[in-house]
């Protein structure tokens, strides 16, 4: 028999559960459960993703709970005061997805970009000529101005891949960014940042200041023919005013990939139906090698309830 409980709540990978199963009692159990609250009132440790919400009343049904452990990197559905008063620790995986919110980032900024077709049947004479006119007036991206809301991990890692496509990339963090960390990229005011930008992408955390940073009067700034890149956290963008923003100007876009109020998005969506927004279902960090690495948060679990410290503690806000 095990000395500690810990409830898995969402999916971890095989490997790392299986770790952490061989030496204390993993039970995977939904907080929607009816089962999850006997659980609870016995759990040492939670193991949660982004939809289990860790908040006073959950943490007042855990008497014995000394550990969350969130796999993956934001923090925002965990009352982190509401853990610190009641000595909780909390330790996640920053870090873990940064190469697949990267990749992602790219690839949906070259799908918008670079248009293209693929060959069903056989094009010839002026169809063959025809097809390919049509793509002729892509933009190329050494021609255009990245900007980055926020150069933490993700952003400092997408600056490289701006510089590495030859593009002009700009930034704007409230904190002092050291130049080894830019890659190159230049430093500019908020106002300038979003006037200048072909292709803004977000990359911010989200301490409360943050929820709808991007509301009317800051879309208002923007480039009316941007590409507008949300990766980071749904709340950073007001939906109202962004959907006023891209019927005033339909050649804008907004690639977005999490969503403001909840999701899953539910029908009243404002951004539903509107031709120039693209919703993707939180897909960033999709691949083995990131969901491998934020299921490793079980290391620091174990860390926390043999008495060890932590290598990853929650600090606040994390990107």
């Amino acid at each position: 028999m095990h000395e500690h409980l810990v409830i898995q709540t969402e999916g971890l990978e095989p490997g790392p559960a299986q770790w952490l199963a061989t030496r204390c009692e993993l039970i995977r159990c939904t907080s929607s459960d009816p089962g999850f609250d006997n659980l609870l009132a016995r759990a040492a440790g939670l193991i949660v993703r982004t939809y289990t919400r860790i908040d006073a009343d959950l943490l007042d049904r855990a008497p014995g709970l000394r550990v969350v452990g969130r796999a993956g990197v934001a923090l925002e559905n965990i009352d982190l005061g509401a853990c610190r008063e009641r000595g909780v620790a909390v330790v996640h995986t920053p870090g873990a997805n940064t190469r697949a919110v990267v990749e992602f980032v790219t690839t949906i900024i070259l799908d918008a970009l670079r248009r293209r077709t693929t060959l069903t049947e056989p094009a010839l004479g002026d169809d063959w000529h025809a097809i390919r006119q049509q793509y002729f007036r892509n933009p190329q991206l050494s021609d255009l101005t990245l900007g980055l809301l926020g150069l933490g991990r993700i952003g400092q890692a997408m600056a490289r891949v701006g510089a590495a496509l030859d593009m002009r990339v700009l930034f704007n963090d409230v904190i002092e960014i050291a130049p080894q960390d830019r890659h190159g990229a230049e430093h500019v005011a908020l106002d300038d940042l979003l006037a200048r930008a072909d292709i803004l992408s977000i990359h911010i955390d989200s301490r409360p200041g943050n929820r709808h940073f991007l509301d009317a009067s800051r879309l208002a700034g923007l480039n009316k023919s941007v590409l507008l890149v949300n990766t980071s956290r749904g709340f950073v963008i007001d939906p109202d005013a962004l959907a006023d923003f891209l019927r005033a100007h339909p050649k804008a876009r907004a690639l977005l990939d999490v969503h403001d109020p909840c999701e899953p998005i539910t029908a009243d969506y404002p951004l539903w139906h509107i031709p120039n927004a693209t919703l993707y279902p939180h897909l960033a960090a999709g691949t083995v090698t990131a969901k491998t690495g934020m299921s490793w948060v079980v290391r620091d679990v174990w860390r926390v309830l043999t008495g060890e410290e932590p290598e990853f503690p929650a600090k606040g806000f994390e990107e």
